[in-house]
């Protein structure tokens, strides 16, 4: 778990998430979104949220802290180490593809990314990096899309899928898009 999450139990965890969830959702459509808008979208008084945050930067740490929580654990279910790494990229994209909310939060509150946490290279930033080098050595992925634009590539073709599953195209749909668009970028000639 990232330095900063908070480990509940029971109706604590339960409403923490709650909140949390809240806050990603209602911060990703109104990023000026006060402590109460987020109360009353998680069925909760303001008092419980300030219980838990008592104030927005505190509310934006969480978020913060959980949403980096939530990277790790998809990055560490990818498996970026196992098959061949096709595979693990794709594997990799359907994990982080999940946790649209989160990434759709990170793009509309790009501050968030220049918070003390998100300085550092993470081991996930250096996990991805090491798979990509590794297709390049064992030549599964062609050697002229550098790690730098692949990591783009990633992320925007991610961010499209998530784009048409808002405008109502089926998740699996979106998914399959996006893999299979990845799977031809990466081909080698």
């Amino acid at each position: 778990m990232s330095e900063g999450v908070v480990t509940e139990t029971g109706v604590r965890a339960r409403t923490r998430r709650a909140i949390l969830d809240a806050a990603i959702e209602t911060l990703t459509k109104q990023p000026g979104a006060t402590l109460a808008d987020i109360a009353a979208a998680a069925n909760v008084g303001r008092t419980t949220v300030h219980r838990y945050f008592a104030e927005r930067s505190d509310l934006i740490d969480g978020i913060s802290h959980d949403a980096l929580d939530k990277i790790s654990r998809a990055t560490e279910r990818a498996r970026l180490d196992d098959g061949p790494v096709p595979a693990a990229l794709a594997r990799l994209c359907q994990e982080y593809f999940e946790h649209a909310d989160v990434f759709q939060l990170l793009f509309t509150m790009p501050d968030l990314m220049t918070r003390p946490e998100w300085e550092e290279e993470s081991d996930d930033d250096r996990a991805l990096l090491r798979v990509i080098e590794r297709g390049h050595t064992e030549g599964s992925i062609d050697p002229a899309m550098t790690k730098e634009w692949l990591l783009q590539l990633l992320w925007s073709l991610l961010y499209t899928a998530w784009g048409l599953v808002r405008e109502k195209t089926p998740k699996h749909e979106a998914l399959t898009l996006c893999l299979r668009s990845l799977e031809k970028v990466i081909a080698v000639s």
